[in-house]
């Protein structure tokens, strides 16, 4: 068995050379898979792993596509149908379009999608008017992180639409929902809960442990409010007439107050 100089001079076996020529095989082998889109099953379902926008390097949307297509039609079916699959969508932009067709792709092959991770917000938005369960998870959000910093780094979530009966919201920061907040649907926010229209379903702000957040309402008829550990159920007897309210956490629970008499409140003792 011959021997080989390295750059640095030394001698080098050809065992030695196989030996790095695999590890870098296998280096090369782990990048090029996170750069492809994966159907992956877990303990919690299956998912479908889209590539981060950095893993992608030069790669456009019409080739993401095509391993999406080649991966649900060319590849072995491991999953049961009919089945459900978590959309791991990452970093990449969503809209409804393109949410619409892999929704299509996957009917076909016997999936759906059952709720969607993103850290977009405008992928979070389109995905939640399109009536699925979604999780958008902080971009900025670091282990070394307090809660309330993590909230204040993490921009609102807007939507304009209906949370329905199934549908689930869940957002690091403040939500505020232009429309209505039906029974069966929940919302969940590490910050504020605004909604503008009628809240009827669960919400639970302050999910990451923070007391001081609030829960508001023009009408308040929730299932269960929840504000960090605190939980607090509608009234048996519903209320003849509605306002305003704003919800947040006393020292002997969750109250409900009147958005006026709240403001005023919160005036005086700050002033």
């Amino acid at each position: 068995m011959f021997a080989d100089k390295n750059a640095c001079g030394c001698m080098t076996s050809d065992s030695d050379q196989l030996l790095f020529m695999s590890t870098v095989a296998e280096s090369d082998m782990a990048m090029d898979c996170q750069s492809q889109v994966r159907l992956k099953q877990t303990e919690e379902g299956l998912q479908l792993i889209l590539p981060s926008v950095e893993t992608m390097s030069d790669a456009s949307w019409a080739d993401l596509w095509q391993q999406f297509k080649h991966r649900c039609h060319g590849s072995d079916r491991f999953w049961q149908v009919p089945g459900t699959v978590h959309l791991m969508a990452g970093d990449q932009l969503l809209d409804g379009l393109k949410l619409q067709a892999i929704a299509d792709v996957l009917n076909d092959v016997g999936l759906r999608i059952s709720r969607v991770y993103t850290s977009r917000r405008q992928t979070a938005v389109a995905a939640a008017t399109a009536g699925y369960c979604v999780e958008q998870q902080s971009a900025t959000y670091s282990l070394h992180q307090t809660p309330e910093l993590s909230q204040e780094l993490t921009e609102p979530l807007y939507l304009q639409m209906t949370v329905r009966s199934g549908v689930e919201i869940r957002h690091p920061g403040t939500i505020v929902i232009l429309g209505d907040l039906n029974p069966g649907g929940t919302v969940i926010a590490a910050g504020d809960i605004f909604i503008w229209g009628r809240l009827r379903g669960v919400a639970h702000a302050g999910a990451d442990g923070n007391r001081s957040c609030r829960i508001m309402a023009l009408k308040m008829e929730p299932t269960q409010l929840r504000i960090a550990d605190a939980v607090a159920r509608a009234p048996e007897t519903p209320p003849i007439e509605f306002y305003p309210e704003v919800a947040y956490v006393t020292p002997q629970g969750i109250r409900i107050a009147r958005a006026a008499d709240f403001a005023k409140t919160q005036l005086l003792l700050n002033s």
